[in-house]
C-alpha cells in the first residue's frame, strides 16, 4: 500500500509512521501542515533506530510538495491537520508527544504499529 502520514509539524508522529510502515513494506511518506525545523525530533530519531530502522534522509516536509492522488491511503495523525489542498482519508487523533519523555515516544509508536498491522488485514 502507498501510503501518506499528515501531522502539522512532520517531526515526531508522521516521521515514526513512515519509519514503521515502510519497515512494514509499505511505500510510505509523511509531511506537516507547518513543517518543523530541518530535523525529526531525536526521540522520534532514537525510536526507529532502536527498532533497526533508518532515519537516513528523513527531515520535515510540506504537504504542499505531496498529491493525495498519488496515495492510497492519506492518514492524519491528528491535533486538527486541515490540508485544504489535500484529501485526509482517516484521522488517527494519535496524541502529540512532541517534547515528551522517550516513553511517551515508544506508546505513541506502538499504537501507530498498532494501527498499521490493522491496515494490513
Amino acid at each position: 500500500m502507498h501510503l501518506l502520514f499528515v501531522c502539522v509539524g512532520n517531526s515526531c508522529r508522521s516521521q515514526m509512521a513512515e519509519g514503521l510502515a515502510r519497515s512494514m513494506g509499505h511505500i510510505a511518506d509523511s509531511a506537516g501542515t507547518h513543517p518543523a525545523s530541518s530535523t525529526i525530533a531525536s526521540n522520534a530519531q532514537k525510536y526507529l533506530e532502536s527498532r533497526g530502522i533508518s532515519t537516513k534522509g528523513m527531515t520535515p516536509k510540506s504537504v504542499d510538495n505531496f498529491s493525495s492522488r498519488d496515495y492510497d491511503l492519506v492518514i492524519s495523525m491528528g491535533c486538527g491537520v486541515n490540508c485544504p489542498s489535500m484529501k485526509i482519508d482517516e484521522d488517527w487523533g494519535i496524541e502529540d508527544p512532541y517534547g515528551q519523555q522517550y516513553e511517551v515516544y515508544k506508546t505513541t509508536a506502538e499504537e501507530i504499529e498498532r494501527r498499521l498491522k490493522l491496515l494490513e488485514q
